[in-house]
């Protein structure tokens, strides 16, 4: 019984991420943080929304816990609290961009079916849009709080290089948030942003005009296997190696375009590869998209690995080594990730 309760308790959850998703992504939340005690009426007007669709999911919400209800004055509040972590974009504890990734993944349940009896992979590309948006709010945040300020800190180095002036590439960079981020703090060092995903290139270039940032920023398709250039004193992979087809080519590549004193800084989930490790909620959480987007992706390319999102650290080490990588650093941790800095 208390197993029925907890998969009841999951799926309760599962059906009521769709709503988290809709408040995020129609600013619902947004509306909510800071306006105190509302109505449904008053949240209708504040929105440009139908009321009566308001209603139902303010009546999901309270039922979650993420909004309470007065039923004396009928009306609804998000706490500040609570706002910190589904309203705003740019703070560290905003975690709402996640559940816009799930409209994408379960669109995939049929294929993935399929391909659990054949063995053949699915493309990032293969995916619905809302994968890689929702990819780059959830990660993009996280990078926010910890990129510049934690985890470069630490690499004493790498971060006077940057200081001064150096050649960065951000392989697998998706929208471009760590190459913007980094872009940002370092202003006499010039980013090179690498994706295979041409529609994340594009919302890269997007955003990297938005910014102001294209005078020292660039980004171009390429694989990591054959991103262009030389002699970079920094090159990046932001939670995507494991998505590689060939993970081992592309450190291979990245050993032949670092340059002599030049450090890869290696970014990955913060799992083990034993599975009674990752009792948790976020090895449970990266575990499953593993199943649904890691795994498939890497397959999909046909390449000679396909890691997984929780190889754990001896695998990319040994993969790392036999690319000419061989000093290994943990540089920083969190409960997300694990960074490393590579050198030949």
């Amino acid at each position: 019984m208390e197993f029925l309760e907890q998969v009841i308790t999951d799926g309760a959850a599962a059906m009521s991420g769709l709503c988290t998703s809709i408040g995020d992504r129609l600013g619902i939340y947004t509306a909510m943080a800071g306006a105190g005690p509302m109505t449904s009426e008053r949240l209708a007007a504040r929105t440009g929304l139908n009321e009566r669709y308001l209603r139902e999911w303010l009546a999901a919400q309270v039922a979650g816990e993420y909004v309470a209800y007065d039923a004396d004055t009928d009306t609804y509040e998000l706490s500040d609290e609570h706002a910190a972590v589904l309203a705003d974009p740019a703070v560290p504890t905003y975690a709402a961009g996640l559940f816009t990734m799930l409209q994408a993944l379960y669109r995939t349940e049929n294929q993935l079916m399929e391909n659990f009896r054949t063995g053949e992979g699915l493309g990032w590309a293969d995916h619905n849009p809302a994968l890689f948006e929702g990819t780059a709010k959830f990660f993009g945040t996280g990078y926010a709080a910890s990129l510049v300020p934690e985890w470069l800190a630490s690499m004493d180095d790498v971060a006077a290089k940057l200081r001064r002036g150096a050649e960065v590439a951000d392989v697998g960079c998706g929208y471009g948030h760590s190459t913007l981020l980094m872009a940002q703090a370092f202003p006499a060092s010039r980013f090179h942003g690498f994706d295979f995903h041409r529609p994340s290139i594009e919302a890269a270039r997007g955003l990297a005009a938005e910014q102001g940032l294209s005078d020292r920023v660039e980004f171009d398709v390429a694989t990591a296997q054959d991103f262009p250039g030389e002699g970079y004193d920094l090159i990046t992979f932001f939670d995507c190696l494991h998505d590689i087809g060939d993970p081992g080519g592309a450190l291979a590549r990245t050993r032949e375009a670092l340059a002599e004193d030049g450090t890869c800084v290696l970014v990955e989930p913060n799992l083990s590869s034993n599975p009674g490790e990752n009792i948790n909620p976020v090895g449970r959480g990266m575990t499953a998209s593993s199943v649904a987007v890691c795994l498939p992706s890497a397959l999909a390319q046909h390449g000679p690995e396909a890691l997984g999102n929780h190889a754990g650290e001896d695998v990319i080490r040994r993969i790392a080594h036999k690319a000419g990588l061989h000093h290994w650093t943990l540089a920083a941790e969190t409960p997300v990730n694990r960074v490393y800095a590579l050198a030949r």
